[in-house]
C-alpha cells in the first residue's frame, strides 16, 4: 500500500483552511465535520494547524476510511470517524453528542482513491467490472442499472446526470447489448458509447463516455440526491459564526450548492416593504459572491483540480 499523503493532493487546500480559520479561532473547543474524509488532507492539515480542534471524518468508502485512519491516528481522539453517507451528518453529529459545530466541510464527487483504483470501476481507460458504487458494502452496481432499468429510465440518466446529447442512440445499443448477454465490463461499455456517438463528435471534448460513466456513477450513489439532503442539515448544525465549505466538481453538484446557499442568504422580507424586518433576516451570509476557482500553481501542480467550484456560507444569527 502507498502512503495516503504522497497518493493524493488535497484541492484548494490552503483556501479551505483559510476560510475555516475564523470560526475555528471562536472556539475554545471546535468541532469541524469533514463530510468527504476520502484520504484525510483536508483534515489532516486542519488538526496540524489548530491544536484544540477535533475533526469527524465521515464517509462511506470503508478503505478510505481505514487508510485516513492510519494517516491521521497520531492526532489521537482529537479525529474521530464515521461509516456513513454524508446526508447522515446529523446522526454522526448526534452519536458523538454534538448539537452545534464550528464548520462542515465538502469534497464532492468521486475521489483519487476511487479513480485510480481499476477494480472499482470508476474509470472507463482500463477494464474492470462495472461497479461505482462508493461503499461496496451495500447499494445498487452501475451494471445492476445498465442491465435491469427500464430504456426510458436510463435515457433520463444520461441525460439528465451526463447532461448527454446521444441518450437515446446510447441507450438503443445498451439495449441490444444486454439482451444477447449482461453488460459487466467498463471497457464494454466505454467501446459502446463511442459507437453510439456520431464521429465527428468523438474527435472533440475528450473520451465520449465520460458523460456516461458520470452518470450512472451519480445514480448509483445518489450523489445528488445526498447533497440536497445533507446541506440543509449541515446549515442547522452550524453555531454562529460557523462556515460550510464545499468543493463541486461538476455542473451539477454546484448547481444545488448555489441554490441552497442563496435561499438561505436571502431575506424573507415581504418585497413591498421598505425595511428588512428581522423576523424575516437571511441568518446565513454568502462568503463570496460566486464560485471560486484554484489558482494557475494549484492547477500546474494538480491537473485534477481544473473543474473544481468552490462555495463558502456563513451563519450570522441563531
Amino acid at each position: 500500500m502507498n502512503d495516503a499523503s504522497t497518493q493524493h493532493i488535497s484541492v484548494m487546500l490552503n483556501r479551505c483552511i483559510e476560510l475555516l480559520t475564523p470560526t475555528i479561532l471562536l472556539n475554545e473547543k471546535p468541532v469541524i465535520i469533514d463530510c468527504t474524509l476520502g484520504l484525510g488532507g483536508h483534515t489532516e492539515a486542519l488538526l496540524e494547524k489548530f491544536p484544540t480542534l477535533t475533526v469527524i471524518g465521515i464517509d462511506r468508502d470503508q478503505i478510505a476510511l481505514e487508510r485516513a485512519g492510519l494517516r491521521l491516528a497520531r492526532f489521537g481522539d482529537r479525529f474521530k470517524s464515521a461509516h456513513a453517507i454524508f446526508d447522515q451528518i446529523g446522526e454522526v453529529a448526534s452519536a458523538h453528542g454534538i448539537k452545534e459545530v464550528s464548520g462542515v466541510l465538502f469534497d464532492l464527487g468521486v475521489s483519487s482513491i476511487q479513480l485510480d483504483e481499476v477494480d472499482r470501476g470508476f474509470s472507463y481507460s482500463q477494464d474492470a467490472p462495472l461497479d461505482m458504487r462508493m461503499d461496496r458494502s451495500r447499494g445498487i452496481t452501475a451494471s445492476e442499472i445498465l442491465n435491469t432499468y427500464a430504456p426510458g429510465a436510463l435515457v433520463k440518466i444520461l441525460r439528465t446526470f451526463g447532461e448527454e446529447k446521444f441518450a437515446t442512440r446510447i441507450v438503443e445499443n445498451i439495449v441490444k447489448a444486454r439482451a444477447k448477454a449482461p453488460l459487466n465490463s467498463t471497457q464494454e461499455l466505454a467501446a459502446l458509447v463511442k459507437e453510439s456517438i456520431p464521429a465527428a463528435t468523438r474527435r472533440t471534448g475528450g473520451n465520449p463516455a465520460k458523460r456516461t460513466f458520470q452518470a450512472l456513477r451519480i445514480e448509483a450513489n445518489d450523489e445528488l440526491g445526498a447533497i440536497s439532503r445533507a446541506l440543509p442539515i449541515a446549515l442547522d448544525l452550524l453555531s454562529v459564526g460557523g462556515r460550510v465549505v464545499v468543493l463541486s466538481f461538476q455542473s451539477l453538484e454546484d448547481r444545488i450548492v448555489k441554490e441552497i446557499f442563496v435561499e438561505r442568504s436571502t431575506s424573507k422580507t415581504p418585497r413591498n416593504l421598505p425595511v428588512d424586518l428581522p423576523e424575516f433576516a437571511a441568518k446565513f451570509a454568502l462568503v463570496s459572491k460566486s464560485g471560486e476557482t484554484p489558482t494557475d500553481e494549484e492547477l500546474a501542480q494538480n491537473p485534477r483540480s481544473a473543474s473544481v467550484r468552490l462555495r463558502a456560507i456563513e451563519k450570522m444569527a441563531a
